[in-house]
């Protein structure tokens, strides 16, 4: 019983202080954490469940108005003078100036073509950092009525169906689909989503710079390290995420923010 109540008290307090933030902070979500079965098969865990610690998670996406503040208050990560070795050429290509967003990029959009290295300097620039992927993976497990939703044939159907798109139409504004069951929303259907530790989820830092083009390697490696292998929607991140590198940005990727317990 008190360790129900404390769990309760610890989600209570991260979703207070993260409402806390500011007028203009994003807002995020207490997750309540607890044992959960990762789709990938992790030698520390040997089969067994892993713990996650209670953690907050921005309820939506970050968008581009969001990313327009912090750009124009770090001008280090405007497009025209960050270093390429944080950031390829096509980053932040959709706006239409360095500091100003344009047709292509709607305040409300959830901004894409970012790196992982802008994405965590976004976060850690308001007291934040990015999910790890055993967080986002906790989060995403869920629909509207079920923390753990996987096993439901028509979940999963319904998060293929959202990758079989094109992804080359707009991008509609953040915050449009239902919450899931912790009051997260966009985890599916929206747009893809840099991790913390996205380039270690299946090969090591050394396999990813030997140069090697083939990239079907990440999707061979991601079905030999899946424990559910039924699962192809979360094969499909893994591997997507795997065959990047931190500088990349593509036209469907961007992220939110996490935050540790107190």
């Amino acid at each position: 019983m008190r360790a129900t109540l404390a769990g309760c008290l610890v989600f209570a307090c991260i979703a207070a202080g993260a409402a806390i933030a500011g007028a203009t902070a994003p807002r995020y979500v207490g997750l309540p954490g607890g044992s959960f079965r990762t789709a990938l098969r992790y030698e520390d865990y040997k089969g067994k469940p892993a713990r996650v610690a209670p953690f907050a998670l921005m309820r939506t996406p970050v968008t581009n108005g969001q990313f327009l503040e912090f750009v124009r208050a770090h001008p280090e990560w405007r497009r025209d003078r960050v270093p390429e070795v944080f950031a390829e050429t096509r980053y932040l290509q959709h706006w239409a100036a360095p500091d100003a967003l344009g047709p292509d990029a709607k305040p409300d959009q959830p901004v894409t073509w970012v790196s992982w290295f802008a994405a965590d300097a976004y976060c850690r620039s308001i007291g934040a950092r990015l999910p790890t992927w055993l967080e986002w993976e906790f989060a995403a497990a869920a629909d509207e009525t079920h923390r753990d939703a996987r096993k439901d044939p028509a979940w999963r159907e319904r998060i293929l169906a959202w990758y079989s798109r094109p992804s080359n139409q707009a991008l509609p504004r953040a915050g449009l689909q239902a919450p899931n069951v912790y009051g997260v929303q966009d985890l599916h259907g929206l747009v893809w989503e840099w991790t913390d530790d996205f380039s270690s989820l299946l090969v090591a830092g050394d396999n990813r710079d030997q140069g090697d083009p083939d990239k079907k390697q990440f999707c061979g490696a991601g079905a030999l390290s899946m424990d559910d292998r039924e699962n192809y929607a979360v094969l499909m991140r893994v591997a997507m995420l795997s065959s990047l590198e931190a500088h990349d940005a593509t036209t469907n990727l961007g992220f939110r923010c996490a935050r540790s317990a107190p």
